[in-house]
C-alpha cells in the first residue's frame, strides 16, 4: 500500500437551515438528498458517508444546534471530491444553497486526513472545524483552496 492510499481524505460541511426541514421552503432541497446521496455513493473515489437510520445525516446533531445540519464523509482524495462536488445535481444544490441555508461568517467545511478505514466521528469533526477557525488552514484542518498533501495527519485528541 502506497503512503497516500493509506489516508482518506475526510470532509465535513455543515449548514444553519433557514426553516425546518420539513417547511415548503426546503421541500426542493429535501427532495433531492437521497438522489444526490446516490449520485455520491456511486462515485468513483468515494469511501464512506455518516448516516442516520433515515439514510442521510439531517437528524445527526452537531454542535448542540437543532438549525444545523452536517454532512460528513471520506474520500480516495481531493480530486475525487471535487469532481463529485461541481458536477451535476449536486452543483446544481449548491448554486441554490442560499435558498435554503443562513450565510455564515465563520468556516463550515474542513477537510482532513485520516487512516484508511477510520470513520470520523461528529466530534471529531466538530473538532477540526473549531481548529480551522481558530488556526486556518493546517495540515490538522485544511479546506479544498489551502490543502496538505496526505501523510501529515495528526491525531485527534477526542
Amino acid at each position: 500500500m502506497t503512503e497516500a492510499a493509506a489516508y482518506e481524505l475526510a470532509q465535513v460541511n455543515i449548514a444553519r437551515l433557514k426553516a425546518p426541514l420539513d417547511s415548503p421552503r426546503l421541500k426542493d432541497f429535501v427532495e433531492a438528498l437521497d438522489p444526490v446521496n446516490a449520485v455520491a455513493d456511486a462515485a468513483d473515489g468515494f469511501v464512506w458517508r455518516l448516516k442516520s437510520d433515515s439514510g442521510n445525516a439531517t437528524d445527526v446533531p452537531v454542535f448542540g444546534d437543532d438549525w444545523l445540519i452536517v454532512n460528513m464523509s471520506t474520500w480516495r482524495d481531493t480530486h475525487a471530491l471535487t469532481a463529485f462536488m461541481y458536477q451535476g445535481q449536486h452543483r446544481e444544490l449548491l448554486a441554490r444553497r442560499r435558498e435554503w441555508f443562513e450565510r455564515l461568517s465563520e468556516a463550515v467545511t474542513a477537510l482532513w486526513w485520516v487512516r484508511a478505514g477510520h470513520r470520523p466521528t461528529v466530534r471529531e469533526a466538530e473538532e477540526r472545524l473549531l481548529h480551522l477557525r481558530a488556526h486556518g488552514p493546517t495540515e490538522y484542518a485544511f479546506t479544498l483552496r489551502t490543502s496538505f498533501p496526505a501523510g501529515l495527519a495528526q491525531p485527534v485528541s477526542v
